[in-house]
């Protein structure tokens, strides 16, 4: 399915034109038909031929009266392509110019200009300025098609000229996750709550259950789409979802019913805005069919703080509009972070802008920004999970960045040497660096630290002679073969029996991956360089092959590439490298 909306200044003849196009009037309220304007948004669909199969084709016909801006809004936002209506007998008008500049804003890129009532006045002077303005927007170069509504020529040509227009979009991924932006609500004796909007991407059936902002959860009874019930839905696509007797309030226009766990609601969030004037302090934001006001703090360099009214579940990347309503101003906000660190002291601001300035979008900027953060969290806020940077460390859901972790170890190294001969708890170590989880601390133990029971230690500065002999020895046996583990009787040859192998274990010396199964202690990052060289997600066996090493020491250090979070293993008990 496409999903269109229109755009274009009052009385220009927009829901004519989506009647014609449709056989359905948008305008479904009797104060809309009594006075010749759209009030609401109108809905209306009709199948193209020209289009793959089905060839649905869904229309938003939003107001043009400046008094609904807001409302009209709502309607555009989450829809991909627009269709800016123009009056053949009027000269170019406010709300096209506004509408247009909202188009631009959200940079809308597919559509098409359409010069109405071309039987009242010659269109040539209205296709001309037309031209103009769109070529300085995001909507440069589109087509443009000049027709009657009323005596219905070039309705063909439309039809065509949007066949071309909807053929050039690409469809989102059926498998995103879900964000809704309900446009209305609205109660049907028998079914229950009804809300409607317009599904960007992802796919919704019936039976799933969807998530409001303040943590509420529905259940999908019902999907109607077009008139026509359905099982499931993927975007793009206008829905109509039933959830029931019992929706919670929270649930209305404005809001948006997403996957569970999949968003993290924004109060504070960090973006850049494009557009001419003065950003006033308390303008209102429009993203999706929300509008909440937001108290704005600049940055610097285009880029301001904004602490939003409502909470929204935003992501990296989303596109939204800030408006003045008292000078009907207009801004492009682009959002950088909707979960930015707390500004403190003096010049934190101007420091954040340059910050914002020098990210690239990738991973290790989030992280070198960040420091230390929960995978999930980048997950939810729409940041990028790969690839890894080298030196990046990972313990669990936790990713720490490449300088912030070298930066830890030195800071674990001091903070054990200072407790002394008795060690450092792990709990105190966490607390002595600051970082938010005990996890982390042991995911930071590298030589000369060493753990053993839950308390953290120095490795002594000198080692039994015997020990000293037997780790050079093993040096040697693994120099050319270094994942071929010396057997039981090799170990007894190296002068490696348990309580030796004990004491290099603990120094940080060798890799003890199983009883009898040692290696040198950078095994395991030069197993996941060899993996690497695999087609991606690998067998054991191809593991072992590729390491030149049994299955006795294969199994032991593919759990060891596990646990440490280098592997990932699968259903199947294949494995891939992560990242």
């Amino acid at each position: 399915m496409h999903v269109v909306a229109t755009a274009g200044h009052v009385d220009h003849g927009k829901s004519t034109l989506v009647r014609a196009l449709t056989g359905t009037d948008p305008d479904r309220l009797e104060e809309e038909r009594r006075r010749g304007l759209s009030i609401e948004l109108g809905y209306a669909w009709t199948v193209l031929p020209g289009l793959p199969a089905p060839g649905e084709v869904a229309f938003v016909d939003v107001p043009g009266h400046q008094r609904f801006l807001a409302t009209a809004l709502a309607g555009v936002g989450p829809v991909p392509i627009a269709m800016l209506v123009v009056a053949a007998d009027d000269p170019w008008m406010p709300q096209a110019a506004e509408h247009l500049a909202a188009l631009d804003a959200l940079k809308v890129s597919h559509g098409l200009v359409v010069v109405t009532r071309a039987d009242l006045a010659d269109p040539a002077p209205a296709l001309a300025r037309a031209r103009a303005e769109i070529d300085r927007t995001s909507l440069a170069g589109a087509p443009a098609v000049v027709v009657s509504g009323r005596t219905g020529a070039g309705l063909d040509t439309l039809r065509d000229t949007l066949v071309r227009v909807l053929a050039e979009v690409s469809p989102p991924p059926a498998d995103a996750d879900v964000r809704l932006w309900v446009d209305r609500r609205f109660h049907i004796r028998g079914a229950g709550t009804v809300v409607t909007g317009t599904l960007p991407a992802g796919t919704v059936a019936v039976g799933d259950q969807l998530e409001a902002v303040d943590g509420s959860t529905v259940r999908v009874r019902g999907i109607e789409s077009l008139g026509t019930p359905r099982e499931r839905m993927s975007g793009v696509a206008r829905v109509a979802l039933d959830l029931g007797g019992h929706a919670p309030d929270a649930v209305a226009r404005g809001t948006a019913l997403v996957t569970p766990d999949a968003f993290s609601p924004a109060s504070v969030v960090d973006v850049a805005l494009t557009g001419d004037g003065r950003v006033p302090e308390r303008p209102v934001l429009h993203l999706g069919s929300a509008l909440v006001g937001v108290h704005v703090r600049p940055l610097g360099k285009d880029f301001y703080r904004l602490t939003l009214d409502d909470p929204l579940p935003l992501r990296i990347g989303d596109r939204a509009i800030v408006r003045d309503p008292g000078s009907r101003l207009l801004w492009g906000a682009r959002i950088l972070d909707p979960s930015p660190p707390a500004l403190g002291r003096r010049g934190a601001a101007a420091r954040r802008a340059e910050v914002l300035l020098d990210h690239d979008g990738t991973l290790a900027a989030e992280l070198r920004t960040r420091g230390v953060v929960r995978r999930s969290l980048l997950r939810r806020i729409g940041a990028p999970l790969a690839p890894l940077p080298d030196g990046a460390l990972v313990a669990g859901d936790w990713l720490v960045a490449p300088e912030r972790a070298a930066a830890l170890r030195a800071d674990l190294v001091a903070a054990v040497r200072a407790a002394g001969h008795g060690g450092l708890p792990v709990a105190a170590a966490a607390h002595r660096l600051d970082v938010p989880d005990p996890a982390l601390v042991a995911a930071l133990v590298a030589p000369p630290v060493v753990s053993e029971g839950g308390r953290l230690t120095l490795a002594g500065a000198s080692l039994p002679p015997a020990a000293t002999q037997a780790l050079e020895r093993l040096r040697g046996h693994l120099a050319d073969t270094p994942f071929a583990a010396p057997t039981a009787e090799e170990l007894d040859r190296l002068g490696l029996d348990g309580a030796t192998i004990a004491v290099l274990h603990r120094a940080g010396l060798l890799l003890r991956l199983a009883p009898g199964v040692v290696l040198l202690p950078d095994a395991a990052d030069r197993a996941a360089e060899a993996l690497a060289a695999l087609p991606q997600p690998f067998t054991t066996s191809q593991a072992r092959q590729v390491l030149g090493t049994s299955r006795r020491v294969a199994l032991p250090l593919l759990g060891h590439l596990d646990a440490t979070g280098r592997t990932l293993r699968l259903p199947d008990d294949t494995r891939r490298l992560r990242g």
